[in-house]
C-alpha cells in the first residue's frame, strides 16, 4: 500500500458529485493504460472520497447511483481508468519525453521535403523541433499534436506530409511474391502482362520508401525495377 504522502489524487465527476480516491501514481498510469496492477498496492487507503484534501468521504448511496457498486476496488478501477489521475512532476517529464520521440517517428516516416522528395531523417527533425522551441503537451496524444508542430517546423525547414508514389515493374519470376509484397501498401494501379510481368503503382508517405526500396530488392534478389513518379505522373 502506497504511503498517504506519496500518493496523487485520482477523481470523477458523476450526477454532481465528485468522487476521489487516494492511489499510487506509477500504479494508477499502469492501470489507465490497461495494465493489471494490485488494488492492495494501488490505493492509499480504502476509501472513496467527496473531497480528498479534506477527509470528506462519499455516500454508500453516491457510489451505487454513479457506479452500480459499492466495492472500493471496482470503483477505483473506474475512476482511474475514465477519470482524471494527478500526474507527479517526474511522470509528466517522462510522458512528454515519451511523445516527443513518437511525433519525431511520426515526422519522419510520413513527412518528406517537398523540394528533394525525400524523408527527412529523425535528427534533422529533432534538431528543427529545438531550433522552433516546440512544446510536446504531455496530456495530448502524439497524433493529435502533429499537424500543430509540422506547421511550426515548415519556419525552419521545408516539409509536407504530401504522399509519394512509386511505380514497379517486376518479371514474371517474381511478380507472384511481389504482388503479395505491393498489396501490404496503398496499390494505386496493378497490371499483369502478357509475359506475366508486373507493373503496379503503390503510394506511401515518403519515409517510408527507403524501407519499402529495401525489402523489395531483397525480395527480388535485385531483379526489379522502380521509378519514383513525380506529381502529376
Amino acid at each position: 500500500m502506497v504511503k498517504l504522502e506519496e500518493a496523487v489524487t485520482a477523481r470523477i465527476e458523476k450526477n454532481g458529485e465528485k468522487f476521489e480516491i487516494l492511489v499510487d501514481p506509477d500504479l494508477a498510469l499502469n492501470l489507465k493504460k490497461g495494465e493489471n496492477v494490485s488494488f492492495n498496492d494501488l490505493l492509499a487507503i480504502d476509501t472513496v472520497f467527496k473531497d480528498a484534501a479534506k477527509g470528506s468521504t462519499q455516500s454508500p448511496e453516491a457510489l451505487s447511483k454513479a457506479f452500480g457498486t459499492t466495492e472500493v476496488n471496482e470503483v477505483a478501477k473506474k475512476i482511474i481508468t475514465e477519470g482524471d489521475v494527478q500526474l507527479t512532476t517526474e511522470q509528466r517529464k517522462r510522458i512528454r519525453e515519451a511523445k516527443r520521440l513518437e511525433i519525431i517517428q511520426i515526422i519522419s516516416k510520413n513527412a518528406m521535403n517537398p523540394q528533394t522528395n525525400a524523408p527527412h531523417p529523425p535528427k534533422r527533425i529533432e534538431i528543427a523541433m529545438e531550433e522552433a522551441k516546440i512544446h510536446v503537451d504531455a496530456g495530448k496524444s502524439a497524433e493529435g499534436q502533429v499537424q500543430e508542430i509540422l506547421n511550426e517546423l515548415k519556419k525552419i525547414i521545408p516539409i509536407s506530409l504530401e504522399k509519394q508514389r512509386i511505380a514497379v515493374r517486376v518479371t514474371a519470376q517474381q511478380a507472384g511474391r511481389v504482388s503479395a509484397f505491393l498489396h501490404k501498401y496503398e496499390l494505386k494501379k496493378e497490371e499483369w502482362q502478357n509475359d506475366g510481368s508486373l507493373i503496379a503503382i503503390v503510394e506511401m508517405a515518403a519515409g517510408m520508401r527507403s524501407d519499402f526500396l529495401n525489402e523489395l530488392n531483397h525480395l527480388t534478389h535485385g531483379d526489379v525495377e522502380t521509378k519514383i513518379l513525380e506529381k502529376g505522373d
